[in-house]
């Protein structure tokens, strides 16, 4: 099974922000050398808890820093842009890392509704997204646009004998259907949903694919791991992770705060939640968290899992990327 890393640069309580994303490049470089197959970073806006803003600049900072993981964005929100200009984006990262890279899209806005009107005041953009995906789709491979359309005889550069991959992102069923109609490869974000709805996806992909971008379904499952040298201290990291997703049920939003202040009195719905996240974490020591992605994997028929890891200490995630890398022997660069 393959094993890619997923990173989203968030900002901790008493680190300044700027330190988020030369960590989320510090790890990349790590992970390179651990043997994982793939590095991708998230796009968000205004959210005060995850300060990766500009997938494609934090992608080139890592292109220039490794030589063989694959880099990609996971994702690039399309309904945002211009297709033509993130095409020229990607070309460019193409050209850094020739062949190596991925490029990510999805629907979603990666931010509350006053921020995505200012990245892009069109209240319908979203229902464009299907062309979008067709258009960015050609620009990046050199096709050529249909007859008529403005874009026609007009090419995405620099041109090179690669391409990047197109993949489609998805949390729900409409990314799994555009994905199998398209013939993309499919990423489906376990960790936003906690699994609900991953399975049910999935076999939508697979049932309605047919030929395109690939010749056969592909799909990966991006999921949030946390492991450490003993289960006690694995739970203890856990503590940052467990007080964010509490709150942003009632809509606080902050920077990751550090374990031993993480703790607070919770509600008794509160609680239900917390017990509800605590029974489907994936946390513990490298062979318990090994497991349990296995048989995860297993589950869901992938033949490739996407890990995600907050914690509020740089190292403690350096670390539990080295546990994961030795449970499964990926070889090292």
């Amino acid at each position: 099974m393959q094993l890619s890393v997923l990173d989203q640069s968030v900002a901790c309580v008493g680190r300044p922000q700027d330190e988020a994303i030369r960590n989320t490049v510090a790890l990349a470089e790590h992970c390179e050398r651990l043997g994982y197959q793939r590095f991708w970073v998230s796009e968000h806006h205004g959210l005060p808890t995850i300060v990766g803003t500009a997938p494609e600049i934090l992608m080139a900072a890592v292109a220039v820093r490794t030589s063989r993981i694959r880099i990609g964005s996971a994702g690039v929100m399309l309904p945002h842009y211009s297709p033509f200009k993130v095409a020229e984006q990607f070309r460019v990262l193409d050209a850094l890392a020739p062949g190596r890279i991925d490029l990510g899209v999805g629907r979603a806005p990666g931010s509350d509704h006053r921020t995505a009107m200012l990245l892009n005041p069109d209240p319908r953009s979203s229902e464009m997204f299907p062309q979008q995906v067709r258009e960015l789709h050609a620009w990046v491979t050199g096709e050529e646009m249909p007859e008529g359309h403005a874009g026609r005889g007009i090419q995405a550069l620099p041109r090179a004998g690669t391409a990047p991959q197109l993949w489609m992102l998805g949390s729900s069923g409409y990314g799994a259907q555009l994905a199998g109609h398209f013939g993309m490869p499919y990423s489906f974000a376990h960790f936003i949903t906690d699994g609900e709805g991953c399975a049910e996806a999935l076999e939508l992909y697979r049932h309605l694919f047919k030929p395109g971008l690939i010749e056969k379904p592909h799909a990966n499952v991006c999921v949030w791991a946390l492991a450490a040298d003993t289960e006690e201290e694995a739970w203890r990291l856990f503590a940052s992770r467990e007080r964010t997703r509490v709150d942003r049920q009632t809509g606080r939003f902050g920077p990751l705060l550090p374990p031993q202040e993480a703790e607070r009195e919770y509600s008794a719905a509160e609680d239900a939640y917390r017990q509800g996240l605590r029974r489907k974490a994936m946390v513990g020591t490298g062979a318990q968290v090994a497991a349990k992605l296995r048989a995860l994997a297993e589950e869901l028929q992938v033949p490739e899992l996407v890990v995600i890891t907050w914690t509020w200490d740089p190292a403690a995630q350096r670390r539990s990327y080295e546990l994961l890398a030795r449970e499964f022997a990926l070889q090292p660069a």
